[in-house]
């Protein structure tokens, strides 16, 4: 990846505090100086915790610098510059669930987006958050994703799995099964290949090829396996194709997917949430990173849990939200473009 020719302003949330998110933060920033070559790093979060985290990994938590606003930050490679979002989570213990941490997590979050809204940071990067433990703050969504969309005020938007140029978009993510077959309809599936369509022209590839892959096994199968394929996902293809989205499918998941591996395809439409992610981080580890098309600012994750069984034992590795980071500040500058694109449909 190419290096930015600007350096943007990143929030960084801390994520589930009794996870590994503050250790990984607190790794990325200190052991990493390259990261400020590409970026302005703030953390959103909690001080306390982050002190903690910062002692765990044998350095001192004197580099923990309160700011009120990113535009306090000293934007020092020796110095974590942080955003105090509500009350202390000091007393959080790592490694379990605790409704003060899920409901700082969704705080963070929050805060992150009212940052972007006003202009005063231009991506926001999250390490992760305990579903579970959101929900025991108080917070009813289904993960970082659907918690952004609400508070951009989207409806268009889609999970992304990345790694070097390929790209695994999801048209259904954090719901059962189930629920996920019942979701999959003609119009989620046109809009996401609108997405896919915008994403692929903001950055200079407009004609890029998409696949889709099948619901079912050998996408149906002409109807053997099921008829999802052939009335919901081909009359969707073809609705986008009729509007110039290079769109093919529904092909046969276990042919597609290891074709867009060996380099085939770069970008890639799934159905449920395992089609992308087991397959993905069973090849790219901490290699990938998560992306959410169809907001206003650029936003990359992780592509890891909390990990509670490693928490604050200082073991966890911090190369994904390195990655992270690297791969925000990339698309941070075009990502207006991304917007706007998303916006006309185009």
């Amino acid at each position: 990846m190419s290096r930015p020719t600007e350096r943007p302003t990143l929030a960084v949330t801390l994520g589930d505090v009794a996870g590994i998110g503050p250790e990984i933060t607190a790794k990325s920033l200190l052991n990493h100086p390259e990261v400020r070559e590409y970026a302005r790093p703030v953390v959103v979060g909690d001080a306390d915790a982050l002190r903690r985290a910062v002692t765990a990994i044998g350095a001192d938590p004197a580099a923990v610098n309160p700011v009120r606003s990113p535009e306090e930050a000293a934007d020092d490679p020796g110095i974590i510059d942080i955003v105090q979002t509500g009350p202390s989570l000091g007393h959080v213990a790592p490694g379990e669930l605790d409704a003060d941490a899920g409901d700082g997590a969704a705080r963070f979050v929050i805060e992150a987006v009212d940052l972007a809204k006003r202009g005063l940071v231009e991506g926001i990067v999250t390490p992760p958050l305990n579903k579970a433990a959101m929900h025991m703050g108080g917070h009813p969504w289904p993960g970082h994703t659907e918690l952004l969309a609400h508070e951009f005020g989207v409806s268009d938007y889609s999970l992304v799995l990345s790694a070097g140029e390929l790209s695994f978009f999801h048209l259904t993510t954090h719901v059962s099964l189930r629920q996920a077959i019942g979701d999959v309809t003609q119009e989620r599936t046109l809009e996401v290949l609108r997405l896919m369509s915008a994403f692929a022209k903001a950055q200079g590839d407009a004609d890029e090829p998409i696949g889709v892959a099948g619901l079912n096994p050998h996408a149906g199968e002409n109807r053997l396996f099921g008829d999802e394929d052939a009335d919901i996902l081909e009359p969707a293809i073809e609705r986008a194709r009729a509007e110039g989205i290079n769109a093919h499918g529904p092909l046969p998941a276990d042919a597609l997917i290891p074709a867009a591996v060996n380099g085939k395809w770069k970008l890639v439409a799934v159905c449920y949430h395992d089609q992308g992610h087991a397959p993905f981080k069973a090849v790219y580890g901490d290699d990938g990173v998560n992306i959410t098309a169809g907001l206003p600012v650029v936003r990359v994750s992780v592509d890891h849990g909390t990990a509670f069984d490693i928490a604050g034992r200082g073991i966890a590795r911090e190369a994904s939200l390195v990655l992270a980071m690297r791969r925000a500040a990339e698309l941070a500058p075009g990502w207006g473009h991304v917007w706007q694109a998303t916006r006309s449909g185009s």
